[in-house]
């Protein structure tokens, strides 16, 4: 998610004065599922994946962060917690590192930005319910369906009302990922949706021709933007 513009602002400040700037180049790992979890992530540039892996070896994409996204296990003023998932780099990216220790001492130094970062998580998990809500209830075409009302309105570029431009390139494996399926099953979907001319797919760039179809598809609650997002 990224934070409101005073927030965002405060935020940013933070991590830009007390924190340390790292480059990762395309694939590099972040931080992995398991390890002790001491700092928290701010993305300056990029994309990052945040995954978790099933017993089976599974893989469920949770997030696709960009620029202002906050990541890593984000609850503070706790003991020692462990990355509950693991954060890889799509693209090449800069984040800022900051401890928790040194955010903590910042935030209790500062009352409003305590109350902001608050608010902040509050949200986050309201969008964490809403997207297992879509997985586990609308089925796998459902999932598939809000996978992409969620991408449009984090990476979307809208060219009318109902159709909207998703500016970001995904395989198709990536969106099963996202999807907890199958890579056939989501071929088999998207060819579905292009040859009812829902979409249109050019080289893992997909346009939504009829946003307002996937949305009637899964009984869509219009929920805020800030909500409903792939971030």
């Amino acid at each position: 998610m990224v934070l409101n513009h005073t927030s965002s602002m405060n935020f940013h400040t933070l991590f830009e004065e007390h924190g340390q700037l790292l480059k990762f180049d395309k694939g590099i790992q972040i931080f992995q599922e398991g390890e002790t979890a001491d700092d928290i992530y701010l993305v300056k540039h990029g994309k990052i994946q945040i995954s978790k892996e099933s017993e089976m070896g599974k893989e469920l994409t949770l997030r696709i962060c960009g620029r202002g996204s906050i990541l890593g296990e984000t609850t503070l003023f706790n003991k020692e917690i462990i990355h509950s998932t693991s954060a890889i780099a799509l693209t090449g990216s800069e984040v800022y590192l900051l401890s928790k220790s040194a955010l903590e001492l910042l935030l209790t130094e500062q009352p409003a930005l305590l109350i902001e970062y608050l608010k902040w998580l509050q949200n986050e998990n309201i969008k964490n319910q809403s997207l297992i809500r879509d997985l586990v209830m609308n089925g796998k075409k459902g999932a598939l369906y809000s996978t992409l009302i969620r991408l449009s309105n984090t990476y979307g570029e809208t060219i009318t009302d109902n159709v909207v431009y998703i500016n970001f390139n995904l395989t198709n494996t990536e969106i099963a990922n996202l999807c907890s399926t199958s890579r056939e099953m989501i071929n088999r979907m998207l060819n579905e949706l292009r040859k009812q001319k829902i979409i249109t797919l050019d080289k893992g760039f997909i346009t939504i021709n009829d946003l307002q179809f996937l949305k009637d598809e899964i009984c869509c609650e219009n929920c805020p933007s800030s909500i409903c997002r792939i971030d």
